[in-house]
């Protein structure tokens, strides 16, 4: 009886199936046969650019708030009407800023005295002829805009710009291989990869506007100059 208790064991032990092992599918790493060398290159390309946005407002004064934001609102109207007028479409008119402030006068030794209240609102205007645009703000000052900053001058569509400057980038990377092969006695068989980072352009910070030029006989004008795009690609070639 033990025997056949044994054997009946070792057979139902036998009959239950061993735990497969955990199966681990590893990143298959294709070996490169050659030199591999690593490359960063930036193109550039410029252009003028064509839109201009401007922060365009008015800010009034008067003893109670109600009274400041009333005279704000009747001034930034006429401002508006002045925007329509110079065939400023609506997509390009934003609010960026709407504030009210009590205003304080201070005396040492002295509770500070409330003397009144600041109203402001603002709009951001997009300028799509920065020719024009010059123009433009001055009729701005004399419907009673008092407040203007900017420009930041932008390209509405810097596509093309940005596919002008991959295409140098390209040669470039490809031609600093060539001189690393040169150097080392081989030769450039293969482009294994290339990767974009650090593409787009930067544009200058937005200069202060001085409104005085009209009081003089001069009228304001905005130079658009010109603005540089760049991409930066990564890429890795194969020598021999």
């Amino acid at each position: 009886m033990k025997y056949g208790l044994l054997a009946g064991l070792a057979l139902a032990g036998a009959m239950v199936p061993a735990a497969a092992p955990a199966q681990v599918s590893p990143d298959v790493v294709q070996p490169v046969p050659g030199t591999r060398l690593d490359i960063s290159a930036t193109g550039e390309a410029t252009r003028v650019p064509d839109v201009a946005v401007v922060t365009a407002g008015v800010i009034t004064r008067a003893l109670t708030a109600r009274a400041a934001l009333e005279q704000n609102a009747v001034q930034m109207e006429r401002v508006r009407v002045a925007l329509k007028r110079a065939g400023i479409a609506d997509r390009d008119i934003q609010t960026s800023n709407i504030n009210l402030n009590p205003e304080y006068r201070y005396v040492q030794d002295q509770a500070p005295k409330l003397t009144g209240y600041t109203a402001s609102n603002q709009v951001n205007v997009r300028f799509r002829d920065i020719a024009k645009s010059g123009d433009i703000l001055d009729a701005l000052v004399a419907e009673g805009a008092n407040s203007i900053s900017g420009p930041n001058l932008t390209i509405d569509k810097p596509e093309d710009a940005l596919d002008e400057a991959r295409t140098k980038a390209l040669g470039i990377g490809r031609a600093r291989a060539e001189v690393y092969a040169r150097a080392l006695g081989m030769r450039v068989v293969r482009l294994l990869s290339i990767s974009e980072g650090g593409g787009g352009y930067a544009p200058p910070p937005p200069m202060p506007m001085m409104m005085e030029a009209r009081a003089q006989g001069a009228a304001t004008k905005i130079d658009p100059g010109e603005q540089k795009l760049s991409v930066t690609l990564g890429m890795t070639f194969e020598l021999r």
